[in-house]
């Protein structure tokens, strides 16, 4: 009876040190997946962070790239402005320079072709439709950027619009024009990525007036070229 006793008592003891052991050599090998799985997760967060980083500086090489071709063609519809107003014996010597001293209360501006007259007032509303333009392009800019959305100017309701700001006491067309073209050039500005949120200097169309966006002026009489006669 003692003998079998010993026996149990022996079995018994193997029987819990090998059910230890399994234990223990079952931890340790979720212990092993477990590392396994974080190196693995960390290496598949590392190429995510690479891969989006590298989609960013893709579609900022776009974005440029994008932005040179459009500084072409205004710069080029520029050239063509100033050569057909050089050529035009009709125009005056007096150019608008956006303030209301001037004694004449008749302008006009040449667009296509075709001249568009206009009072004081009629100026002054085509000039403020350039700088609400511009402003309503760089903040329209910002937001996709911030949102890391396409950027693309056309793709905005306002630009579509070209209404912001509109006072029937000019031609919707030509207001509709000349809100486009500050548009296009507010949005440049606020979607380039020389100029972080807290960029507070000079920008390439643009300058930050006491917290409010406008045109530069001499970037504005380029774009109105409205003269008196």
């Amino acid at each position: 009876m003692i003998l079998s006793l010993k026996k149990l008592v022996t079995a018994s003891a193997l029987g819990l040190v090998t059910i230890l052991g399994t234990s223990e050599i079952a931890s340790a090998q979720r212990n092993r997946d477990d590392r396994r799985d974080d190196q693995k997760q960390q290496e598949k967060t590392r190429k995510e962070d690479a891969k989006r980083e590298q989609e960013q500086v893709r579609a900022e090489q776009q974005r440029q790239a994008e932005w040179a071709k459009q500084n072409q063609r205004m710069q080029a519809e520029q050239r063509r402005q100033d050569d057909r107003n050089r050529n035009d014996s009709r125009w005056g010597n007096g150019r608008w320079d956006g303030n209301n001293n001037q004694n004449s209360n008749r302008y006009r501006v040449y667009r296509n072709g075709s001249y568009y007259n206009t009072d004081r007032r009629g100026a002054e509303l085509l000039r403020q439709a350039v700088n609400a333009g511009y402003q309503q392009g760089f903040q329209a800019a910002r937001n996709d950027r911030n949102n890391r959305r396409r950027v693309n100017y056309s793709n905005s309701n306002i630009y579509q619009t070209g209404s912001f700001g509109y006072q029937s006491y000019v031609n919707r067309s030509q207001y509709q024009y000349y809100f486009r073209q500050g548009f296009q050039r507010g949005y440049q500005d606020g979607s380039n990525s020389r100029y972080q949120n807290d960029y507070d200097g000079q920008y390439q169309y643009g300058y930050n007036n006491n917290g409010s966006m406008s045109i530069i002026g001499t970037i504005l009489s380029q774009i109105l070229n409205i003269q008196t006669y």
